[in-house]
C-alpha cells in the first residue's frame, strides 16, 4: 500500500526500537521521514540507509531542549519544504519504586516525554496547519499509562499525561483540520523484552489474551493507518494494541 505518497513525517526517537519500525513502515507506504537521533547518529544512519525511497533524512533532537527542538524542525523544514505529520516516539524510562526514587528521575522522564511531546507538536503545528488536507500528530503513549504500574510511577504519569494533552489539542485544532491521536502499545518484543527471562515472559502472556507479544509492525500498522487518510474522521482517540492486556 502506497496510502502516504509524498507524505513527509517526523518520527521522534527514530534510530531503534518502535521507532525505527515506525519509520521504515512509513517510508514503505511513500513517506518521506525524517528521523531524528538524540545521541546515536550511527543507528539513526543505519536505520536510514534501511528505508524504500529517497529524500529521507536524519537530525539530530533532544526533544526535552526547547532550543534543540526548534533547530532540529528548522532543519526537517529546509530539506522538507513543508511537513504533513508528527510521530512523538521518543521516550526514556527510569523506574524506581516511589520510596526510592530520586526526584532528578522523576523530572527526567517527565520532561523527556510529557514536555518532550509538547515542543515538538508546538513546533509542527505551524507547517502542520499549512498541509494540504490537514496535518496528523500522533504520539506514542503505552499501556502503562492506562493501568499504571510498580516502580514506574513517572513513567506512567507521563504516558497518562500525553494523553490528556493530545485530547485537548485534539479539540483545539480540530476546526484546523489537524488530527492528534495516540497508540498506546501493550508489551512488544524489542531490546527491552529480549533481557527479560522465559519466566517472566510467562508471567505476562498469563495476562495477555491473546497470548503473545506483540510485535513492532503491530504498532507502526497502527501509526501508519493514523496518519493517513483512512483515519480521516478520527481525533482525540488512543488506538491500544497490547493484545486484549487492557480494555
Amino acid at each position: 500500500m502506497r496510502r502516504l505518497e509524498k507524505r513527509q513525517i517526523v518520527v521522534t526517537g527514530a534510530s531503534r526500537g518502535i521507532g525505527a519500525g515506525i519509520a521504515r513502515r512509513l517510508a514503505a507506504e511513500g513517506a518521506q521521514v525524517a528521523i531524528t537521533y538524540s545521541s546515536n547518529r550511527s543507528s539513526a544512519e543505519a536505520v536510514l540507509a534501511s528505508l524504500e525511497g529517497t529524500s529521507h533524512m536524519v537530525v539530530e533532537l533532544n526533544v526535552a531542549d526547547e532550543e534543540s527542538v526548534k533547530r532540529a524542525f528548522d532543519e526537517v523544514l529546509s530539506h522538507f519544504g513543508g511537513l504533513n505529520a508528527l510521530v512523538n516516539n521518543a521516550g526514556i524510562t527510569q523506574d524506581q519504586l516511589l520510596l526510592r526514587m530520586k526526584s532528578g528521575d522523576f523530572d527526567r522522564v517527565i520532561q523527556t516525554n510529557l514536555r518532550g511531546a509538547f515542543l515538538c507538536t508546538k513546533a509542527a503545528m505551524k507547517p502542520l496547519l499549512k498541509s494540504p488536507g490537514g496535518g496528523s500528530v500522533v504520539n506514542i503513549t503505552s499501556v502503562i499509562g492506562q493501568t499504571g504500574n510498580a516502580g514506574q510511577s513517572n513513567y506512567s504519569a507521563s504516558k497518562a499525561g500525553i494523553e490528556a494533552f493530545s485530547k485537548s489539542i485534539a479539540l483545539e485544532m480540530g476546526s484546523r483540520a489537524i488530527r492528534v491521536n495516540c497508540v498506546a502499545p501493550g508489551f512488544i518484543v524489542t531490546e527491552m523484552t529480549d533481557q527479560l527471562t522465559e519466566d517472566q515472559k510467562e508471567a505476562i502472556l498469563q495476562k495477555v489474551p491473546l497470548r503473545t507479544l506483540g510485535q513492532v509492525d503491530d504498532v507502526s500498522a497502527a501509526v501508519a493507518f493514523l496518519v493517513s487518510d483512512e483515519a480521516k474522521y478520527i481525533t482525540g482517540h488512543t488506538l491500544n494494541v497490547n493484545g486484549g492486556l487492557y480494555m
